[in-house]
């Protein structure tokens, strides 16, 4: 266990060029997004069959860079509304929107059973979650500066496409008016395997499905002993993260009772692959632990000849697949592959560090998650002052945190100490770590600019979702266009 001692999201979206960086050009990676095609199929260094369990975890060691080359990178979900209505913007219009990008752009269509579901660009995707929200991944680069005029360009691209259509993205944490119900399931296969058994699993796991979204940021490792201490890290800022980015109090058109009630919906889906992973924090914890934990995990499907073949009614953990197969079937790396992006802890490994716990954010944040992290992770000093400050000392009083974050927020007590108090702290590492990685744009601005967002909000210990509680009058004109001042996608910021 780490002891107390010295020891961005980047969204690069589109193809048109931003203010260059002073440094490196992007950092190349394999696959981005979360299209299976890009994760699992098109990899023959995959097809290999798996013989021994050392093959998993060597399969995560792959994911070690030397730290001269790390980068960063994100995931960013937002929901697609009516402009009019606020209601969910149903899969028919979503396609049109898609369709028209790819005409503006150049984009590739990526069809399944003759529908559009996602978009591919040289260096990033579209793609859509099971409710139709929209999710943008971009490549890894080595600073945020690298991203940020094309991350302006890729905005100004889908807001012009969207507005003749009557839609609007908001960068909120959960649908605030469409019931379930309500909302259309994405036409992919995959999602007519995971829906049914979200059912059994949780009482909210098809709400996460359809109703909620999240910004995913990814990180680098530079070995397995540091692999192991950021997951661990990025643990214990679990608490923190949700509360400073809790943006989602709403859920069926009235306040939840929760400030993330994204928070509260992952809770609800899915034990065997959500949450925190204890085991990580035990003495001796490796990358093997993190092998372990997957392998114990229930399988969605496998994929062959581009068919989903549904495991889930035999509660088939990758454990039993690897020892007896599945019909004909061996296990291979890209079962694999495809096994671990399926897995929702607050960090995983796929097999670069993905941290989950932010809300979907407004647009002029959403930066911030990314810069936040990357001070913390890639300063060491920083990383290890944060986790004194953070580490509770067991797994059972972080829980305790975790669990009353997406409800208190900024008011939760972790290791003795508000989060607010914590934050503040957080965030001076975080700005110490940024300045000492030197990262200037051609201003001359290092990436400490990104956290300035964020002081307001630890300051004043007040969320983003507490806010617009303050505004909230149940009366949909007026919260329709409250919400679309706080967090609706514009062409400028």
């Amino acid at each position: 266990m780490p002891s107390c001692f010295k020891h961005s999201a980047l969204f690069l979206f589109g193809q048109a060029s931003g203010p260059a960086s002073r440094h490196a050009p992007e950092t190349k990676r394999p696959g981005h997004g979360n299209l299976l095609f890009m994760s699992t199929l098109n990899r023959p260094d995959l097809e290999q069959p798996v013989t021994d369990l050392a093959q998993l975890t060597d399969f995560l060691r792959r994911g070690a860079r030397p730290a001269a080359d790390f980068g960063v990178g994100a995931e960013t979900e937002k929901l697609v509304i009516d402009s009019e209505s606020g209601e969910a913007a149903p899969y028919s219009r979503i396609r049109q929107l898609l369709e028209q990008l790819a005409t503006d752009r150049p984009w590739t269509e990526v069809r399944e059973e003759g529908e559009v579901i996602a978009l591919l660009g040289e260096h990033s995707s579209i793609t859509l979650e099971p409710g139709g929200q929209i999710e943008l991944s971009g490549r890894f680069c080595p600073d945020i500066h690298c991203c940020e005029g094309d991350f302006a360009a890729h905005v100004a691209a889908v807001v012009r496409a969207a507005e003749p259509l009557g839609l609007t993205f908001l960068g909120l944490g959960v649908q605030p008016f469409t019931p379930l119900e309500k909302i259309d399931w994405l036409p992919k296969s995959r999602y007519g395997i995971m829906g049914p058994y979200m059912e059994r699993t949780g009482d909210m796991g098809q709400r996460m499905m359809k109703q909620s979204a999240g910004l995913q940021v990814n990180l680098d490792f530079e070995d397995e002993e540091d692999a192991v201490f950021k997951l661990r890290l990025g643990q214990a800022l679990a608490p923190l993260l949700y509360a400073l980015f809790a943006n989602s109090p709403f859920m069926d058109g009235r306040p939840s009772g929760f400030l993330s009630t994204r928070g509260e919906i992952w809770s609800r889906t899915d034990p065997d692959r959500c949450g925190l992973i204890p085991a990580l924090f035990a003495d001796g914890a490796s990358l093997e632990t993190y092998t372990d934990y997957a392998l114990d995990v229930p399988m969605y499907f496998i994929v062959r000849d581009g068919r989903y073949l549904d495991l889930t009614g035999r509660r088939f953990t990758f454990r039993r697949y690897l020892a007896e197969g599945f019909a004909s079937h061996r296990a291979t790396l890209a079962d694999w592959d495809l096994h671990l992006s399926t897995l929702f802890p607050e960090v995983r490994l796929r097999p670069q560090i993905e941290i989950r716990s932010s809300d979907s954010l407004p647009q002029g944040l959403t930066l911030s998650v990314a810069a936040l992290l990357k001070g913390l992770f890639y300063d060491r000093d920083t990383a290890e002052t944060a986790w004194c400050l953070l580490w509770p000392g067991d797994i059972d009083a972080l829980h305790r945190s975790y669990r009353q974050s997406w409800k208190a927020g900024l008011q939760t007590r972790q290791n003795g100490r508000l989060l607010r108090d914590l934050a503040r702290d957080v965030l001076e590492l975080a700005w110490q770590g940024l300045r000492r990685q030197q990262r200037h744009n051609h201003h001359g601005c290092d990436e400490t600019v990104y956290l300035d967002p964020l002081q307001q909000i630890a300051e004043e210990g007040v969320t983003l979702a507490e806010r617009l509680l303050r505004d909230w009058r149940g009366e949909r004109r007026h919260d329709l266009a409250m919400l679309k001042r706080h967090c609706a996608f514009r062409l400028e910021v």
